[in-house]
């Protein structure tokens, strides 16, 4: 578990990072979770990004594109918001969620770091 709560606080290191989240979204469960507030519920948030990423890979499927989901993007008016399936074997069926304060945050140095605090998680 200390490699997972490692990966969560060097996620809320990110610039701008509001909340983060590990994911199971089969069932919409988090694993473990760090930041968020008030106004940014990330059980709440991850059980409705859960939705977002089963009908991603339904879509997927369905158009027979036999990719890989990279990320999710979802840019607000004032957050974006980042979902990061684990590509490892062992992290199959999980995902990062990652909420960041627009005005604060660099997206692509955003993404970059995401992607090596994935490639870190030990499940």
């Amino acid at each position: 578990m200390a490699a997972l709560d490692t990966a969560l606080k060097d996620a809320m290191s990110i610039e701008g990072a509001l909340g983060v989240a590990l994911v199971d979204y089969s069932s919409g469960m988090t694993l473990g979770t760090a930041g968020g507030s008030p106004e940014l519920d990330l059980g709440m948030a991850a059980a409705g990004n859960t939705d977002v990423v089963r009908a991603k890979m339904r879509t997927l499927e369905m158009l027979k594109i036999e990719d890989s989901i990279e990320d999710i993007l979802i840019t607000l008016d004032t957050q974006y918001h980042l979902i990061r399936p684990l590509s490892s074997r062992a992290g199959k069926g999980l995902f990062i969620y990652l909420a960041l304060n627009k005005s604060r945050a660099n997206l692509g140095l955003a993404r970059h770091q995401l992607r090596l605090i994935e490639a870190s998680i030990e499940i």
